[in-house]
């Protein structure tokens, strides 16, 4: 009695999974992948009737299970090895959009760069001048005789032109930063933590190896950019007392190591907001690079960056001696 619920059971699990392949056959356009294995269970479920029969008292020609075990086994060896290219090809095709993702992010960064480098320029080239003019006007004025109160709106003016070239120049090096452009990712860093030290009271320690050397400009602004992000998101949310950055190379690595001793946080949940750090996973991903990140609540934070450089192309570097820089502001 239980060998013959069994042979129907067996008989019901092999119908469903028919059914089952059968929809894939339709959903994957035919593949002969499911094609041999809707054949392989439904041989299964005729050897389990035949199964069936002979518990039931009925004949049934030993030639007839030899030959349904054999076409069996064919279709469902047939079948894994069809499977087992599936699987390659479904493979083959994640790589290629990851690839095509990783071309369309570096394409949008070059856009979005460019874009900043002309808007930069227009500032400077447009704008700049005009303001000029006006000082110059202003103190050609100046040099006149005035009365007190004329004296006072003429020197607050000044000081007003003043002030709008100084954030003129400030936004147009936020926007195109000159220093990395002419002289290369270590001085361009430097610059900006110099210009961040100035402007807030936490130390700001950097460390580098790096002198001169030039790397492909994908690399230069993304990794420029990377570390503004860091910097900013330390001074304005951590409440840390100290930022420690260190950029070096070693053996084609790029490797960029940062922590502070701010409040710190939950990484999982700010990335799942979208709060610059995704951002910055989307830019080193670009680079095919790694970007790790550890913090909890009250133990600051440290992020790791590594990015392979061995195949890129120097940009015109002039020296490829390594030399220690320890600068603290």
């Amino acid at each position: 009695m239980w060998i013959k619920i069994l042979l129907v059971i067996a008989i019901a699990v092999q119908a469903v999974a028919s059914v089952y392949a059968l929809r894939l056959v339709y959903t994957t356009k035919y593949n002969a992948v499911w094609i041999l294995f809707i054949a392989g269970f439904l041989l299964l479920s005729i050897e389990r009737v035949m199964q069936f029969m002979l518990v039931n008292g009925h004949g049934v020609p030993g030639i007839a299970f030899a030959y349904t075990g054999v076409v069996v086994s064919f279709c469902l060896s047939v079948g894994v090895m069809y499977a087992h290219k599936l699987f390659k090809y479904i493979g083959r095709l994640n790589r290629q959009r990851q690839l095509f993702n990783k071309r369309i992010l570096t394409a949008v960064l070059r856009t979005e760069e460019k874009s900043r480098s002309r808007f930069s320029k227009e500032l400077h080239d447009g704008l700049g001048p005009l303001l000029s003019s006006a000082k110059m006007s202003l103190s050609a004025l100046a040099r006149e005789q005035h009365d007190a109160a004329q004296r006072e709106l003429i020197d607050n003016t000044t000081y007003v032109i003043d002030e709008a070239i100084r954030s003129l120049r400030e936004i147009s090096n936020n926007l195109s930063p000159h220093v990395l452009n002419d002289f290369g990712l270590a001085r361009g860093v430097q610059h900006f933590v110099s210009r961040s030290a100035a402007m807030h009271e936490a130390k700001i320690r950097f460390t580098t190896n790096l002198g001169t050397e030039r790397y492909d400009s994908d690399v230069e602004v993304i990794l420029y950019r990377v570390i503004c992000e860091l910097i900013n998101n330390s001074l304005k949310h951590s409440g840390c007392a100290s930022i420690n950055l260190s950029l070096s190379q070693n053996d084609g690595m790029l490797a960029l190591d940062y922590s502070d001793d701010g409040r710190g946080f939950d990484p999982q949940s700010i990335i799942d907001c979208g709060m610059g750090l995704s951002n910055i996973a989307s830019r080193i991903n670009s680079l095919c690079g790694t970007f790790d990140i550890v913090s909890s609540k009250g133990n600051g934070m440290h992020a790791a960056i590594r990015v392979n450089t061995r195949d890129e192309a120097p940009a015109g570097a002039s020296s490829r001696k390594h030399r220690r820089r320890d600068e603290r502001v």
